[in-house]
């Protein structure tokens, strides 16, 4: 087992693992079969707040999500998965890159790149004030 403590102030490493894996389903998609992009941004936004509670557990709040890209559509049964890494840590704020893959239903052992982007989320106390990320 490994120990994921670390020293207030220092980031934990990127991990192999995707921060969230989803299946994608009819409810998430246009009448085609393609899933929606904003379906993909929500679960980005979600990823990127499991990795910032990786980091540090506090209240967070997301603040920009930006230079989003989308590389290929994702299909209804696709197995999505969101893999997180904080690239920049500010005071009371974390920046997120968070990369896309699609497992292709149709298509078994093909992952494919499909989006990627940056979100920036800030630490917030109960009054919703930011607050320093380590305390």
């Amino acid at each position: 087992m490994v120990d994921e403590r670390q020293d207030s102030g220092t980031l934990k490493p990127t991990t192999a693992h995707p921060a969230i894996r989803v299946i994608m389903m009819p409810r998430d998609a246009q009448a085609e079969g393609r899933v929606f992009g904003g379906h993909l941004l929500s679960l980005m936004d979600q990823a990127a707040f499991a990795e910032a509670l990786r980091q540090a557990h506090n209240r967070y709040v997301t603040v920009s999500v930006k230079e989003v890209e989308f590389h290929e559509p994702v299909y209804v049964g696709d197995v999505v998965g969101f893999y997180a890494e904080t690239t920049r840590l500010g005071r009371t704020s974390l920046t997120i890159q968070v990369e896309v893959r699609a497992d292709r239903r149709r298509s078994p052992g093909r992952n494919v790149r499909v989006a990627h982007g940056e979100v920036t989320i800030v630490a917030v106390n109960e009054s919703g004030q930011p607050k320093p990320v380590f305390e």
